[in-house]
């Protein structure tokens, strides 16, 4: 377990939204949505395992959604009040609080290891995947927003110009080439690339 000192942390995801883009019901935004999934899936179907592990699932509406694709389906949240919301809503599945510096599984316990609009929350992010690589037995697939398509998009809704379109609480930022370098540096070989509208979705095998 990777321990960090909790003192001058910019990440604050109590005052953050992570449910908007699920309970918004303009057809964009679904469709955005759905094709998001669509190309998560595409990945899972892609490798073989026995169980997997979903990290930061806020309220669980991204857990209700990948849980009937695996036989064993765990996950987890950081906030203690999410966590009691997703439970709720997935009440035929474990779900835990965790930091995801500090993991509760045992090494390579995980085949599959799932971290959704996250990464790009966290102050340390080579940290996190250094975890996660700890507890993944073979594979990680990891999303983050495009950028700079994400900020761009933003900005012709009108959204957040003060700040040039960045989405609060999203301390780092990757294009497709940055998200894939990142991910080979610090966990394993990423073997697909799924580039759904405005998102990179990642799927890496792990080496070393």
């Amino acid at each position: 377990m990777i321990k960090i000192n909790s003192e001058n942390l910019k990440a604050q995801p109590e005052k953050e939204d992570f449910k908007g883009k699920y309970e918004d019901k303009n057809f964009v935004s679904s469709f955005l949505v759905n094709n998001y999934f669509k190309s998560v899936l595409n990945l899972i179907n892609k490798i073989e395992v026995s169980n997997a592990h979903e990290i930061g699932v806020g309220e669980g509406y991204s857990t209700e959604k990948l849980k009937k694709y695996f036989k064993t389906f765990t996950a987890s949240e950081f906030l203690p009040d999410l966590v009691s919301r997703a439970k709720n809503r997935n009440p035929d599945i474990e779900i835990f609080q965790e930091n995801i510096y500090e993991l509760k599984f045992n090494d390579e316990e995980v085949d599959l290891t799932i971290l959704l609009e996250v990464l790009e929350h966290l102050d340390y992010p080579k940290l996190a995947l250094k975890e996660l690589k700890r507890i993944s037995k073979k594979y990680l697939i990891i999303g983050v927003p495009r950028e700079p398509i994400w900020r761009v998009l933003n900005m012709s809704r009108f959204k957040y110009l003060s700040s040039l379109g960045n989405t609060p609480g999203h301390l780092n930022h990757w294009s497709k080439k940055s998200i894939v370098r990142l991910v080979n540096e610090n966990f394993g070989e990423v073997i697909a690339v799924e580039n759904p509208l405005p998102w990179t979705i990642v799927l890496a095998k792990k080496k070393g």
